[in-house]
């Protein structure tokens, strides 16, 4: 009897609960997060969710088939990296570019990314040197066929490949971070031909110096690489 005084009890006192809002609803499976946040972050970068878009939790959701909680979730997420904006009552909007912070974003990229740099010549190993001539010849096939979007997603296995051989993995967290941070700028001002070829170019000179376990020319082609993305950004916003 004592038992299913209780057991009622319990069920009285979480009702109450719910009916003011205490308990929250239980968090979605993890891989309905993370195909949630995959989902968003990729139509964010590649700018299919504008800068300055606003965007709908509900709308999302049926766009992508999934229920509204890991929609949430996954912008709660993206807020914390720096790619939407959620303000009470007034909605999720898409970060806009700022110029000034992405001339922030390049700076602290050449600090870290180019001694990662010397840290991953000092650990390329053969795998990741596979891995690095296996991107670059995708990259190439990408370039022939103009698929910026492509060769975008493939600069990022790129970057990330050099930051996973350094050895340090709050390096690869930082540098991740950095990288989508930007590289909705990189899909916008790196659409021209000529610009792209560039960027092949300089991945190539940076696989070199690391196949050659040579950290100051992977510091130098880094620095090198990351200079004529910003070169090319003051272009574009007239500085």
């Amino acid at each position: 009897m004592r038992a299913q005084v209780m057991k009622g009890a319990t069920r009285l006192v979480r009702g109450a609960a719910e009916i003011r809002g205490e308990l929250r609803p239980e968090a979605p499976a993890p891989q309905l997060k993370d195909q949630a946040y995959e989902a968003i972050r990729h139509h964010i970068i590649t700018c299919r969710f504008a800068p300055g878009e606003k965007l709908n939790e509900a709308q999302v959701a049926e766009a992508l088939g999934l229920s509204r909680m890991p929609v949430r979730h996954a912008l709660a997420r993206l807020r914390l990296e720096g790619l939407v904006t959620i303000r009470p009552r007034k909605g999720i909007e898409v970060r806009p570019i700022d110029p000034a912070e992405l001339l922030q974003i390049i700076e602290a990229r050449t600090v870290n990314e180019c001694h990662v740099a010397r840290l991953a010549a000092g650990h390329f190993g053969t795998q990741d040197a596979a891995a690095m001539r296996a991107v670059l010849s995708d990259t190439e096939k990408a370039l022939k066929r103009r698929d910026t979007e492509a060769m975008m997603l493939l600069d990022k296995t790129f970057h990330d490949i050099i930051a996973r051989a350094s050895g340090n993995t709050v390096f690869s967290d930082i540098l991740g971070n950095l990288h989508d941070r930007a590289v909705r700028f990189w899909f916008i001002s790196l659409d021209e031909q000529e610009h792209q070829r560039s960027v092949l170019r300089e991945h190539r000179a940076i696989f070199e110096a690391l196949a050659a376990h040579d950290p100051d020319a992977a510091e130098e082609a880094m620095a090198r690489h990351i200079e004529a993305f910003r070169r090319n950004v003051m272009l574009l916003i007239g500085r």
